[in-house]
Order: C-alpha cells, then structure tokens, then sequence
C-alpha cells in the first residue's frame, strides 16, 4: 500500500469514527498532493508524496512560530496536532547520532573535496526523508567547520 492510498483509507476511517480534525487534516494533505500531481501531470510516487508532506510539515512548524509570537497558542496547537498526523506517514526519523555518523560518513567518502554543497547534495539523496534539511544542513556545517 502506497503512502497516499494509506492516508486515503486513513480518511475513511476518520469519516466513520467521527474524528473531524484528522477527517479534515488529512483532506488537506490529499489536496496539495493532487495539487502537485496535477501541476507535474505525474503519478505520485511514495519519494514525491513524503517530499509533499515534509513541504506540509515545515509550513505548519513555521506557522506555529507566528501564531506563538502573535499570542495565539489555540491556533499554534491546531498546527501542533495536525503536524503529529502528519508524521504518522514519515518514515522514522534520525536521531541526532545517527544524522551525525550518516554525514561523517559522507564527508569522508569525499575527502578534501569536501563543502556544504556536495555533502548536502548527497545527504539529501542518501538520507531523504528521514532527517530534513535545516538538520542535514545544521550538522554537515558543524562537521565541516
């Protein structure tokens, strides 16, 4: 079963039990996926579907930011519940050790041609959805510096 005919049954499901939020977090993310697909006139691979929803995550963390310096902490925990939906699709995250050792590893396959650039280039493809890219970025500039 692929990721998005998982959240397609995850809609259903929530339609039956009643459960609005999910219901309609979960639409939301059905949408921008149709969005991407019919703007690239492409079928929906589980690589573009996870890129879409760590697209979505990263809105709804920035949103939360605003909504927290703005003073609206009901509107930032919407955005905190609908971001735990959300992850339930993503693949299990890096944690920072292993984020740390997967970049090393790069670095030394490069040797002294080594810069931000490549390395990121290359965590990117290797890593994919299972770190994003401010932490890819954060630690391959410690590593590097």
């Amino acid at each position: 079963m692929t990721i998005r005919e998982k959240i397609l049954e995850d809609i259903k499901t929530a339609m039956k039990e009643k459960d609005n939020f999910k219901r309609d977090t979960l639409r939301l993310i059905n949408s921008a996926i149709k969005q991407v697909e019919v703007d690239e006139r492409a079928q929906m691979s589980d690589e573009k579907v996870l890129a879409i929803l760590q697209t979505q995550i990263k809105r709804r963390i920035d949103s939360v930011e605003q909504y927290k310096k703005g003073g609206r902490d009901d509107l930032a925990q919407n955005e905190e519940n609908e971001i735990k939906i959300i992850c339930e699709y993503m693949p299990k995250q890096l944690s920072e050790d292993e984020l740390r050792a997967e970049i090393e590893a790069i670095i030394s396959e490069l040797g002294s041609g080594a810069n931000i650039g490549t390395v990121m280039k290359i965590a990117k493809e290797k890593i994919g959805a299972r770190s994003d890219g401010k932490s890819i970025s954060d630690c391959a500039k410690k590593l590097l510096s």
